[in-house]
C-alpha cells in the first residue's frame, strides 16, 4: 500500500469519510451527521454494519422499528436542527429500502436533509436474481432502488469502490444547499460493499462545512424595492425558509420597522411569536381569518422562503387578480412561481439589504391598524372556542388549549396529517421561536411519532409533543417503543374521533355521503376504539385515556413529570371544527346522482373563477 493511501472496504471508507465531516452550530465544530437510524438484512450487515460497529464512539446507531419511520425520525432530527446537522438511515436492499421511498418524499417536499443508504443488488451480477430482487426483463440495470429517483435530490448506485470518492461529497453538498436542499440517496451494490481498495488518505481528511449565504442580485433587488415603495397594502407571507436562513429576529424587525402585517405559512410557524405587534395569524386553508382578510385586500404580497402551496393561496383564490408577487427564494424555482418579482437569494440577507435600501420607507399605518383589529377579532374567536362547554365531547381547539397551558414554553408540538395540522395552526399561539413542527408539505400520516423521536434527540432541553389522531396512530406507532428503548421522552396526544375525520369533512363539504372514513361508516361487523393508552403500556410507555379536559389538564401535568414517553387519550368531536379556512381546490364530480353533489359543484366552479391564473 502506497504511503498516501489507505485500504479500506468500501463499507468502511464511507463510514470513515461520513465521520470526518464536521458542521458550525453556534460557533461549536460537531459532527455533519449525529448519527444512524438503522435496520439490518443481508444487503447492509456483513458489510456496512461491520463498518459501522467499529465507530459508535464517534457515529452511534440507532435500532429501528420499521424502515420509513426511521428515515422520518432522521428528518424530524434534521427540522429540529433547522439543516444544520444530519442523520443517515440505512436499510438492506428490497423491500427495506422501498419502505424508505415515503420518507424520502417527505423531505423532498420539505427541503429536509437526509442521507439514505441501501443495499443493493449484486454489480457483477453472479448470483442473480438474488434474495428480493424484482428483475426487469428488458433492462438488468433497474432494481427497485430506481424508486428513489423521483424523491430525491441526489441518486447514485455505486459499482465500484472508487466511485464514492466523487459520489460522497456531491451527496452532501446537495444536503446542504439552501437552494437545492433534500434527500440523498446512494444504493451501496452488495458484493461492491465488500471489495477493499487503496483509498486517497486526503479523502478522509477532517471537512469543515458552512452553508452558503446567496446574495441577492442588485437589479432583482431594485425591482422588487420599487414595487413594495408603490405598495398601500403590502403583506408578508413568512415561509419555512425564513426559520432555516436563520431570519427570524431580522424578519420581525423588518415587519415592525416598515410597518407590514405579517402572516405565516403552516411550514413557518413559529418563526415569530403570537404577541409580535406585526403578526395577523397563519394564512390559507388551515389559517385564520384575520390573515385571510388581510390577503384578500394586499396589493403587493412579498412572500419569503415559501414555495406558495395550494393550502397557503387558497390554490389561488385568496388575493386580488392585480395583487402584485415578491418572492424571496434562496430557489430559483420556487422565486419564479406565479409571475412574481423574483429575488433569488437567501432570506436573511436580501432582507438585510432589502431594509438598508428602502430609507424611510413604511406602509400607511392604517393597514397596520387593520391588520391589529383584525388578528384581535381572531385572537376573541379562538378564546371563546377554546372555553371548557357542556359538550359531552370535547373539540380539537379546547384539546390544544389544555395541552398548550401545560406545555413548557420551550416544547415543540409535532402535527403532520389530518386533523391536527390545521387546528393547532390556528390554535397554538407561540410563545417561543421555532416550538412548532407542522410537516404539511407531503402531511406524511405516521411522521409525527418518529420525528418527535428525532427531534427528542436533537434537543434533549425540551420535550417534543406530539399530536396525532386515532387514524394516524393506527399508521405508524411503533417508535413509541424506540423513543423508550432509547431514553427519549415525547409526549403523545391522540384526540380521538372514530376515525378519518377530517376526509370525513371533506367529503360531505363536497357533497358526499359519509363512506369509509369513520368507523362507524365503514365495512365493519361492530365499530370499536382501541385503547391507544393500554397498547402504549404494551411498547413500555405511560399511556392514559381520560374523558374530560379537567382529567386531560392532570394527565398533562403528570405527562410532564413522568421520565419517560407517555401517551394520553381523549375522545375528540368529529364535526366541530376552528373556521377561518380560505378555499380548496379539490375535484368535485361534475354531474351525480346526488343532489348535493351538484350543488357543491356549482359552489365550486364559482370559487374557481376566482382563482388567479398563473404558474
Amino acid at each position: 500500500m502506497a504511503a498516501n493511501t489507505i485500504r479500506l472496504t468500501m463499507a468502511q471508507a464511507v463510514i470513515r469519510y461520513l465521520c470526518n465531516q464536521f458542521t458550525e452550530i453556534e460557533g461549536e465544530r460537531v459532527p455533519l451527521f449525529a448519527g444512524v437510524f438503522g435496520i439490518f438484512g443481508h444487503g447492509n450487515v456483513t458489510c456496512l454494519a461491520e463498518a459501522l460497529e467499529a465507530v459508535q464512539d464517534q457515529l452511534p446507531t440507532w435500532r429501528g422499528q420499521n424502515e420509513q419511520s426511521m428515515a422520518l425520525a432522521a428528518i424530524g432530527y434534521a427540522k429540529a436542527k433547522r439543516r444544520r446537522q444530519l442523520m443517515i438511515a440505512t436499510s438492506s436492499v428490497g423491500p427495506g429500502a422501498t419502505n424508505m421511498v415515503t420518507a424520502a418524499g417527505v423531505a423532498h417536499s420539505n427541503r429536509l436533509p437526509v442521507l439514505l443508504l441501501s443495499g443493493d443488488t449484486f454489480s457483477n451480477r453472479r448470483p442473480d436474481p438474488v434474495l428480493q430482487q424484482v428483475e426487469h426483463f428488458n433492462n438488468p440495470t433497474l432494481t427497485v432502488n430506481e424508486s428513489f429517483k423521483a424523491v430525491t435530490r441526489y441518486w447514485d448506485r455505486i459499482t465500484h469502490p472508487e466511485q464514492i470518492i466523487s459520489s460522497f461529497p456531491q451527496a452532501i453538498a446537495a444536503m446542504l444547499d439552501p437552494a437545492d436542499c433534500g434527500p440523498a440517496f446512494i444504493g451501496l451494490c452488495q458484493d461492491t460493499q465488500e471489495i477493499a481498495f487503496d483509498y486517497p488518505a486526503a479523502f478522509f481528511e477532517p471537512t469543515l462545512h458552512h452553508i452558503p449565504r446567496a446574495r441577492p442580485d442588485l437589479q432583482q433587488l431594485d425591482k422588487a424595492i420599487a414595487a413594495l415603495k408603490a405598495a398601500k397594502k403590502p403583506l408578508i407571507i413568512s415561509g419555512g425558509g425564513v426559520r432555516y436562513s436563520l431570519a427570524e429576529e431580522m424578519l420581525g424587525d423588518f415587519a415592525q420597522a416598515r410597518s407590514i402585517p405579517l402572516c405565516e405559512t403552516i411550514a413557518g410557524k413559529g418563526a415569530v411569536l403570537h404577541a409580535h405587534p406585526a403578526y395577523v395569524g397563519g394564512i390559507g386553508v388551515t389559517g385564520s381569518a384575520s390573515a385571510n382578510a388581510m390577503a384578500a385586500e394586499a396589493d403587493v404580497i412579498v412572500a419569503i422562503g415559501t414555495r406558495l402551496q395550494d393550502f397557503t393561496t387558497g390554490s389561488w383564490t385568496s388575493f386580488k387578480a392585480d395583487a402584485q408577487f415578491i418572492s424571496i427564494n434562496a430557489a430559483r424555482f420556487d422565486a419564479t412561481k406565479h409571475r412574481a418579482i423574483s429575488v433569488v437569494g437567501d432570506a436573511r440577507e436580501s432582507l438585510r439589504e432589502m431594509d438598508a435600501a428602502l430609507g424611510d420607507w413604511s406602509a400607511p399605518g392604517t393597514w397596520m391598524e387593520k391588520g391589529r383589529d383584525e388578528m384581535a377579532k381572531w385572537d376573541s374567536l379562538i378564546d371563546e372556542l377554546q372555553k371548557p362547554s357542556n359538550a359531552h365531547i370535547p373539540s380539537y381547539a379546547q384539546v390544544i388549549k389544555v395541552v398548550q397551558d401545560n406545555a413548557k414554553t420551550e416544547d415543540l408540538v409535532i402535527t403532520a396529517a389530518g386533523g391536527p395540522p390545521g387546528e393547532v395552526n390556528k390554535c397554538w399561539r407561540v410563545k417561543a421561536p421555532n416550538t412548532v413542527d407542522t410537516e404539511f408539505g407531503f402531511s406524511c400520516m405516521g411522521y409525527e411519532i418518529p420525528a418527535g423521536w428525532g427531534a427528542a434527540m436533537a434537543d434533549e432541553n425540551r420535550t417534543p409533543i406530539v399530536i396525532i389522531g386515532d387514524g394516524t396512530y393506527m399508521m405508524m406507532n411503533s417508535d413509541i417503543y424506540s423513543t423508550v428503548l432509547s431514553g427519549h421522552k415525547i409526549i403523545v396526544i391522540v384526540p380521538d374521533n372514530g376515525g378519518y375525520a377530517i376526509i370525513n369533512r371533506l367529503q360531505n363539504y363536497k357533497g358526499g355521503a359519509s363512506f369509509n372514513n369513520l368507523i362507524k361508516d365503514s365495512r365493519v361487523k361492530a365499530p370499536f376504539s382501541v385503547d391507544f393508552a393500554k397498547h402504549a403500556e404494551a411498547m413500555g410507555a405511560y399511556g392514559r385515556r381520560v374523558e374530560t379536559l379537567g382529567e386531560l389538564d392532570e394527565a398533562m401535568k403528570w405527562a410532564q413529570a413522568n421520565d419517560k414517553t407517555t401517551v394520553l387519550t381523549i375522545p375528540s368531536d368529529a364535526y366541530e371544527w376552528t373556521p377561518g379556512d380560505a378555499s380548496w381546490d379539490v375535484g368535485v364530480p361534475e354531474i351525480s346522482t346526488r343532489d348535493s353533489v351538484n350543488e357543491a359543484r356549482k359552489d365550486h366552479d364559482a370559487i374557481r373563477a376566482k382563482q388567479r391564473i398563473g404558474v
